[in-house]
């Protein structure tokens, strides 16, 4: 496999590419619509609905599909947000878990001295407890949530502003990612970018996207940067 030359920063997406979140999420979101009387939902379908931040996620389960219904009420909205988020937050987040490599990569990176970011749709208040909880907090110099920013993937706001913070041209920055969003925001923002088989992609493979390159698991991430010996 061919190295990426020049990467001297690297940002990454938080759900489905470090964190398997999947299982409380789901709880989280069914829990919410039976409190509501809504038709309950299942780690399948969360699997398939998030990725566009909680707000679309709860939305989606709302309208039961993909696409969030355009006459869904705005204030049964608001309550189940309000609902999911105090579940998420209630359950501590104890069924999530890195996937396999993760650690030990990012720990790599940090020994090799290449600056990391984490640039998520998550809510930011539940990005720093998930990532000391895991051990991986002290690898990221900067945490990006779903709404730090006025805009979230796949917009590229969030990377060009890492651009502009940390001086660097595009070609200097990699992003990676499980998702369309990501593969747009990186496009969009003229950074590489590399696209992980294993995470959450609304059910459809992360190759028809067209990242740079594709990657089966996370630990061979050190082989597309090279790591300073």
């Amino acid at each position: 496999m061919a190295y990426l030359e020049g990467i001297t920063f690297i940002a990454f997406d938080l759900d489905g590419t470090l964190l398997d979140s999947v299982p409380d999420l789901a709880e989280a979101a069914d829990k919410t619509m039976q409190v509501l009387g809504r038709e309950r939902v299942t780690v399948e379908q969360v699997t398939t609905w998030i990725g566009n931040g909680a707000d679309i996620l709860i939305g989606r389960c709302l309208s039961q599909s993909l696409e969030v219904d355009p006459n869904l009420d705005p204030a049964i909205h608001r309550e189940a947000r309000q609902l999911f988020d105090r579940f998420y937050d209630e359950g501590g987040h104890q069924k999530s878990a890195l996937y396999t490599g993760v650690k030990d990569t990012l720990a790599a990176f940090h020994q090799a001295g290449i600056p990391m970011a984490i640039v998520t749709n998550k809510p930011a208040q539940f990005v720093p407890h998930l990532l000391d909880q895991h051990g991986i907090s002290e690898y990221f110099v900067d945490v990006i949530g779903g709404d730090t920013f006025p805009l979230k993937k796949p917009d590229p706001f969030a990377l060009n502003w890492l651009l502009e913070k940390h001086q660097l041209t595009p070609a200097q920055m990699l992003m990676v990612g499980d998702s369309r969003n990501d593969i747009l925001a990186a496009k969009a923002a003229s950074c590489y970018v590399v696209g992980l088989t294993y995470g959450y992609n609304y059910g459809q493979p992360i190759s028809a996207s067209e990242p740079d390159i594709v990657l089966d698991h996370f630990s061979l991430l050190t082989e597309v940067v090279k790591l300073d010996s």
